[in-house]
């Protein structure tokens, strides 16, 4: 349920109703928005009389959210989620550029992508280093090496870093590196690592399952918000559909419907959505044009030899050349890269 409290109310009377619904044995959330308090109240809500709370004086209106991710919602938050990461604020007027390889190889590929990517004007270097792959035969990554590699070759340029974590287990020490713990599609509804990834009060990026809907995608962004960690990045990367020509479906519809529906940011991963890497710049600018509020691009100073997702990295004078373009677009848009 969703409170909205009065705006004359003191600080003591909201802490009075907070305390009251959690004696009620419900979780309370509470966002300012236009100098009014809400409280979102989740939990099981039997043992309270709403038509009660609704008399309480505080209680300017109570009401039931119209979505099952309620925290999530723009019912609870109304205005869009804010928050900065390194150089860049994410969910701004500012689009987020996250850049880099697939995986960290070694130390000579990640310092020459990360110098490739922020001259371009990446802010944020991606760098996988440990890799859900399909075969258990292929590259895995180099682990917590490959974190170490990241780290010194992002900083050595004054980029954050974004990492995907895979296993709950693995979430303080990627955590100790990364500045975004990323998510990615196989885990989305892994809810054992949505639980860790928000106890680490660091940024995620939750990327969207390859068979999943829009509100399954926002339910699983709801199990983060709801262990108390606000800053939720959302990343399309594409869905399984019925089409073999590239590796998944771009679904672009998702970001005005996500953009309508919450309130957090919504990221482009167009390397992964179509697997191609002619087909990368050309869905990274339908993107920003569908509103989008940055890109997760793979590239790769070499990608013919790259141990994992060669094909589909834009070699660094292409990732140059999108951005170049990106900025064009976000002018039109009311964006600034």
């Amino acid at each position: 349920m969703l409170i909205r409290v009065r705006r004359d109310t003191s600080e003591t009377a909201v802490s009075e109703v907070t305390e009251r619904l959690r004696l009620a044995g419900l979780a309370v959330h509470r966002t300012d928005h236009d100098g009014q308090v809400r409280l979102a109240a989740v939990g099981d809500d039997t043992a309270l009389d709403w038509n009660e709370v609704r008399r309480w004086p505080a209680a300017e209106s109570v009401e039931s959210v119209p979505v099952p991710f309620e925290l999530a919602s723009r019912a609870f938050h109304p205005a869009d989620t804010v928050f900065s990461v390194g150089r860049c604020t994410i969910g701004s007027e500012q689009l987020v550029l996250m850049a880099g390889p697939c995986s960290i190889e070694g130390e000579e590929q990640a310092f020459t992508i990360a110098a490739a990517v922020a001259r371009a004007g990446a802010t944020v270097m991606r760098g996988g280093a440990y890799k859900p792959r399909t075969s258990p035969y292929s590259f895995q990554g180099l682990g917590e090496e490959g974190l170490k590699i990241l780290r010194r070759a992002a900083d050595a340029h004054g980029l954050a870093v974004v990492s995907e974590v895979m296993d709950p287990k693995q979430v303080e020490q990627v955590a100790r590196y990364a500045d975004i713990v990323q998510v990615g599609a196989r885990n989305m509804q892994n809810l054992s690592l949505l639980r860790e990834v928000a106890r680490a009060r660091k940024p995620v990026l939750l990327k969207r399952g390859m068979a999943a809907t829009i509100e399954e995608w926002l339910m699983s962004a709801e199990h983060v918000l709801s262990n108390g960690n606000h800053q939720v990045i959302l990343c399309e990367r594409g869905i399984r559909t019925f089409e073999s020509y590239t590796r998944n479906t771009l679904d672009l519809n998702a970001i005005p419907v996500v953009k309508e529906l919450s309130h957090l940011p919504v990221i482009v991963d167009p390397s992964h959505g179509t697997g191609m890497r002619d087909k990368v710049a050309p869905m990274a600018r339908a993107a920003i044009a569908a509103g989008a509020d940055g890109l997760l691009v793979e590239v790769h100073h070499d990608p013919d030899h790259a141990l994992s997702d060669g094909p589909q990295s834009l070699y660094p004078a292409q990732f140059d050349e999108l951005v170049r373009q990106i900025r064009a677009i976000a002018g039109v848009v009311g964006r600034s890269v």
